[in-house]
């Protein structure tokens, strides 16, 4: 077993569930497993780097969405085109905290606007416009380039299991090929290892072309069929930190033999955001489940490496 510490994560009950599963798992005797079935999978929105005070997709979106408004006005009487004209920042949150609890009633119309946003470019081009958003943009609020909004316990996290033997897994509701450009730059997991929601793409003439049409929405239940699909093998650690991850612990926990399941819980409205909502129902469950609540306030001794963690003091709910 490797010796390489948690120096992010200050003493407490998860950065002990941490140690002491890797190390059952890592040492001969009951609980050992093999290096080829550690499998690690991580949520991204809310997990791995801020979601708040909006997705940071959705700022890569609303960029689009108003390019497309300026090109065609009429879009302003419909959505999500009239979020993003008036930059109501707030339908689009409406929305993704709504379905997090159970009513898409408003997913359809946000669901249409994001599969069409880039219909029509090559798999390059539209990684090449991602990588000039994460070149570009930084986020509102903590005055950082996105590239530094990763939350560097679970970045330690990472290395500490890789460490370990571990092999970690993206699996997220963001867009795949959204995360794919930066996944390694990021987190060091490459982007073969990133599952994500994804847009249909045809094949024309030796190029791979994204479409309109919606192939996975890799959320909820979706996350644990997808995850088997990509691994053929059940996660023995998962990390969440929403209601759509549940199903994705749910799988991990029954893994035959040992196994973690974990909730970031964002609880500082000083260094990050504190709110829970889109959590509510995991954060239920995590008690009689057996899954570590981590708190940012409590249990992280950093929250970003490097510079100033809050330009605000705004905290949503």
């Amino acid at each position: 077993m490797s010796l390489a510490g948690l120096s992010f994560w200050r003493e407490g009950p998860t950065k002990s569930a941490i140690l002491d599963f890797v190390g059952r798992v890592t040492t001969e005797g009951p609980d050992y497993v093999e290096p080829e079935a550690r499998i690690a999978v991580f949520d991204n929105d809310g997990t791995l780097w801020v979601e708040k005070p909006a997705l940071v997709q959705l700022d890569f979106l609303v960029r689009r969405l108003t390019e497309q408004v300026a090109a065609d006005s009429a879009l302003t009487t419909r959505q999500p085109y009239a979020a993003a004209a008036s930059g109501d920042l707030g339908w689009f949150e409406d929305v993704v905290n709504k379905h997090y609890n159970g009513d898409d009633s408003g997913l359809e119309m946000l669901a249409d606007g994001i599969y069409s946003a880039y219909e029509g470019l090559t798999v390059e081009q539209h990684a090449e416009r991602v990588k000039q958003f994460f070149t570009d943009a930084t986020h509102p609020t903590l005055g950082r380039a996105y590239t530094s909004c990763g939350y560097a316990p679970m970045v330690e996290l990472l290395r500490y299991l890789e460490a370990n033997g571990f092999i970690n897994y993206v699996a997220s509701g963001g867009g795949r090929d959204f995360m794919r450009p930066v996944t390694d730059q990021m987190y060091g997991i490459p982007p073969e290892r990133v599952i994500g929601s994804s847009v249909g793409l045809d094949f024309t003439d030796g190029k791979l072309l994204t479409t309109s049409r919606p192939e996975f929405v890799n959320d909820g239940p979706a996350k644990a069929v997808r995850i088997w699909g990509r691994t053929g093998r059940r996660p023995i650690f998962a990390a969440g930190n929403s209601n759509g991850d549940i199903e994705m612990l749910q799988f991990t926990d029954a893994t035959q033999g040992p196994s973690m399941g974990m909730l970031v819980l964002h609880d500082d409205e000083t260094r990050e955001f504190s709110y829970t909502a889109g959590a509510e129902r995991a954060l239920d469950l995590a008690a009689a489940a057996g899954w570590a609540v981590a708190s940012m306030r409590d249990e992280w001794a950093t929250v970003f490496a490097g510079g100033p963690e809050r330009s605000d003091r705004g905290s949503p709910e």
